[in-house]
């Protein structure tokens, strides 16, 4: 499980697969996350702009990130 550094309260999910190089653009990003190929916190969640705080634990093509703050 790699971890992820943000210093705001919270990040993007679209922003945090980009930041944690899992895809390679927003484009990109949007597409897997519209199709319901990536999961937070053990469930999916198709919202680009859903806000991802630290603790939180995000899932896509097998690989899970965990989200850390400062």
């Amino acid at each position: 499980m790699e971890a992820v550094e943000i210093s705001d309260g919270f990040i993007k999910l679209g922003q945090l697969l980009k930041l944690a190089n899992l895809v390679s653009s927003g484009v990109e990003a949007k597409l897997v996350i519209q199709n319901g190929e990536v999961m937070v916190n053990g469930e999916v969640d198709t919202r680009r702009g859903r806000k991802v705080y630290p603790q939180d634990v995000v899932e896509y093509q097998g690989q899970q990130i965990t989200v850390i703050g400062e």
